[in-house]
């Protein structure tokens, strides 16, 4: 076996270990969510995870709005949410990283300071 072949498989492994410990974070989670002057309102996210692709909503108060850009990267989840507000539209990020019944999260609004909350999974 060459050298080369033999990095080519063991770069095949790696990746195939990763694949295989990628999180599932297929389900329904609940988070309290921090907000202005340290209020916190409860937020549901109903994901649905297709290999490292990632969609479903996020709801709140203005109901169901569905998340964009979703990626699951071994333990990380990553996706957008778009609202409007009064005919203003706002973007926000989130991050987070999965362990089993947790995904620790960091929001951020476009031009705001990240907030970072905890969402457990839900029966």
């Amino acid at each position: 076996m060459t050298r080369r072949s033999a990095m080519e498989l063991c770069g095949f492994g790696i990746v195939g270990a990763v694949v295989l410990h990628a999180a599932d974070v297929t389900g329904k989670w609940t988070a309290q969510v921090p907000g202005r002057n340290g209020q916190t309102r409860e937020v549901t996210f109903m994901l649905k995870q297709d290999g490292a692709k990632l969609t479903g909503t996020t709801s709140g108060r203005q109901g169901d709005t569905p998340i964009a850009d979703g990626k699951v990267e071994g333990d990380t989840v990553s996706f957008t949410v778009t609202r409007n507000f009064n005919g203003n539209q706002m973007k926000m990020t989130y991050k987070g990283t999965v362990t089993a019944n947790e995904i620790k999260f960091t929001q951020q609004r476009e031009g705001g300071e990240p907030r970072q909350f905890t969402a457990k999974r839900s029966t």
